[in-house]
């Protein structure tokens, strides 16, 4: 790629070389329409070919691919998605550009490997190329440009396919948020940040907008697939009902708050747990770890034997900490589920959400858990009493 920007980078969080930037399946899908429209028109296929991001920054993408025939030009872009670990990084994105009906603007068909919309929640209706908004818009003004270079009114129809992308949309949220056949189109600045807290969390989001818009009444939001598993089986919940929480918890309570649902649980495993009752809200490793000397107070407070304590004190892990435990026949993990919940709730405020916290052990088997269907949340002040 060329351009001001291509090698843009974001800072790392280790000591490492900085991270380097990629580019999103909406911008690919930008340049790709752009160059078949311009080759549609003028029978040249401009390569690199630059499009203008959201924020302003001129960046050219050199073409893997392009074609004309009497009626249609296409032109593909290869997905970088720089270091971030993108599954749809090293994907082919291709834009067939043919005429469109006059005065009928630019619209858009979504071609093999690119999903449907099935779901209510989406910023899409159902029935439409899952083909977001904002590279929407960004591939609308990339097709005024050359429609305004070359003197044509801009009627176009954009064909967006990806070879092999309903295998790799496997890998993805789409199954589970109802967008059917393939990949998403996505991006919003048209820049992929390494390892990007802000995308999880959009998908979060999205994950609860269709839980919503499908009416279901519980949600589990769990930090890692052996959690989210027992969740599931517990309760026999549909593949919609589970968000992609991850680490993220603060994320998924904060759109709850505002976008409730009946009830919500929270489930993870014992390191996890911990953080969040010790009021961490990013459970990442890199955000922070477990207090193990304040796990001890708390356990003492609590009426935990001082030797126990103490030992606890100087563990190395939580896993250790619940080990000694449980060999002591104290049950940590009821106090823990207890204040998760408690820190939990304080997120949600008001909200009318029925919360529970559940606490998994590495083999999927529930060890502890605060709350029940009908425990709604109570006020900040009656959860710090709890």
């Amino acid at each position: 790629m060329t351009g001001a920007g291509a090698e843009g980078i974001a800072a790392s969080m280790t000591n490492e070389r900085p991270l380097r930037r990629g580019w999103t399946t909406g911008a690919c899908a930008t340049a790709a329409a752009k160059a078949a429209y311009a080759a549609l028109l003028t029978g040249d296929c401009p390569d690199p070919v630059e499009i203008t991001l959201p924020g302003g920054q001129q960046v050219g993408f050199a073409l893997a691919e392009s074609g004309r025939s009497a009626s249609a030009a296409s032109a593909a872009v290869i997905k970088d998605a720089g270091d971030d670990p993108d599954v749809t990084h090293g994907a082919l994105v291709r834009a067939t550009v043919s005429l469109g009906a006059p005065g009928s603007g630019v619209s858009f068909r979504a071609g093999p490997g690119v999903g449907v919309v099935t779901r209510p929640g989406l910023p899409l209706p159902p029935g439409e190329p899952a083909i977001n908004p904002v590279p929407r818009q960004m591939i609308a003004q990339a097709v005024g440009e050359v429609a305004a270079a070359a003197g044509a009114p801009g009627d176009v129809v954009v064909e967006i396919s990806v070879p092999d992308g309903e295998k790799i949309a496997e890998r993805t949220l789409n199954p589970r948020l109802g967008i059917l056949g393939g990949l998403s189109i996505l991006g919003t600045t048209g820049i992929v940040t390494p390892y990007s807290c802000s995308a999880w969390i959009h998908g979060i989001r999205q994950g609860i907008d269709v839980a919503r818009a499908e009416g279901l009444s519980h949600v589990a939001g769990a930090t890692g697939r052996t959690s989210e598993a027992a969740i599931q089986a517990l309760y026999g919940l549909p593949e919609i009902a589970l968000i992609d929480m991850g680490d993220f918890v603060g994320g998924m309570l904060k759109h709850l708050r505002d976008h409730p649902i009946a009830r919500v649980s929270i489930a993870g495993g014992l390191a996890k747990m911990t953080k969040l009752a010790q009021g961490l809200l990013d459970l990442h490793s890199k955000r922070g770890s477990a207090d193990l000397e304040a796990l001890a107070k708390v356990a003492a407070k609590a009426g935990a034997p001082a030797d126990l304590a103490e030992r606890m004190a100087r563990a190395n892990t939580v896993l250790e900490c619940f080990q000694l435990a449980d060999q002591a026949g104290f049950a940590l993990g009821e106090i823990v589920a207890g204040q998760a919940r408690a820190v939990a709730a304080e997120v949600l405020r008001e909200a009318p959400v029925n919360l529970e916290v559940l606490i998994f052990d590495r083999q999927g088997v529930l060890t502890a858990r605060s709350g029940s269907a009908g425990a709604h949340v109570e006020t900040s002040e009656r959860n710090r009493r709890s």
